[in-house]
């Protein structure tokens, strides 16, 4: 259990699952930031960072990155939308950034990982 700046009890769960379906909602105004989330979680991002950091191994940014990625595969591996497509839906001004964050991420690119379920 953590306490909000309020003093209010947030289950350390809570964060992520607030978290990811936050990020969910707001593709339409692009990748979420770390600013953005702890935002909405009325804490500071440094605060989040190192909770997140303590609790998991993972900053916040990571956070975002692993939700991203799995969010691709997930496309990529149920629709028939385009690399482009899929990296604008998740909030990529620049799709190729799309493409070299997921080959860091998973040693794959976008259509390799794609071509791997066909």
């Amino acid at each position: 259990m953590v306490y909000d700046k309020q003093g209010l009890a947030v289950p350390i769960e809570g964060l992520g699952c607030m978290g990811m379906s936050t990020m969910a909602e707001m593709n339409i105004y692009g990748l979420p930031t770390v600013k953005y989330i702890s935002f909405q979680l009325n804490v500071s991002p440094n605060y989040l960072s190192d909770l997140l950091r303590v609790s998991t191994g993972q900053n916040t940014q990571q956070h975002i990155h692993t939700w991203v990625i799995e969010k691709a595969k997930e496309k990529l591996t149920t629709s028939s939308l385009s690399v482009n497509e899929i990296a604008i839906q998740l909030g990529f001004e620049y799709p190729p950034y799309f493409s070299r964050l997921f080959k860091t991420k998973t040693t794959h690119t976008p259509k390799e990982f794609r071509n791997s379920f066909n």
